[in-house]
């Protein structure tokens, strides 16, 4: 068993901290709904979403953060048991990675009731749904643990022989 290292902790921290300053910062300088368009095919937008990717969820109004909350903080236990034992470099820091960003979103819906959202990418009116930095850890840190899994060269442990 690896254990939690202190590096661990400090990816966890710096993917959770750079989401709360992103969000900060956002949150200060746009008004709910404002847009500022940055180039021709992103902008930056503030948006509260309740509910999960898609606004889906939204509908079941004040119970959906604090059931995604629980369903979050269940996954996160998850991740940090796994995260102890993984022994691959780059799947301990995608599965970090992951955990910073489920915990920079679980605080939003227990402070604010819903996720701040104010990345908008889109191709003419066709809009990707608004998201944030700790939804782009959450996807960057699920891609880096496919991706490790499947280049994996590793035999595999207890398999048996034939």
């Amino acid at each position: 068993m690896a254990g939690i290292r202190l590096t661990d902790l400090l990816v966890v921290a710096a993917v959770f901290g750079a989401d709360r300053a992103s969000k900060l910062l956002i949150t200060r300088i746009l008004q709910p709904g404002e847009v500022v368009e940055v180039t021709p095919f992103f902008n930056l937008v503030l948006v509260h979403n309740p509910g999960v990717s898609f606004g889906l969820l939204s509908g079941l109004g004040a119970v959906a953060p604090w059931l995604l909350v629980v369903l979050a903080l269940v996954i996160s236990a998850l991740l940090v048991q796994w995260g102890r034992r993984e022994t691959r470099p780059v799947a301990r820091l995608a599965l970090w990675t992951i955990l910073g960003g489920a915990l920079g979103n679980v605080y939003d819906r227990v402070r604010f009731g819903a996720v701040v959202d104010y990345l908008d990418f889109h191709v003419g009116d066709w809009h990707w749904p608004a998201f944030n930095l700790a939804d782009v850890a959450v996807v960057g840190g699920v891609l880096w643990l496919l991706v490790e899994t499947v280049t994996d060269r590793r035999p595999d442990v207890g398999r048996a022989e034939r």
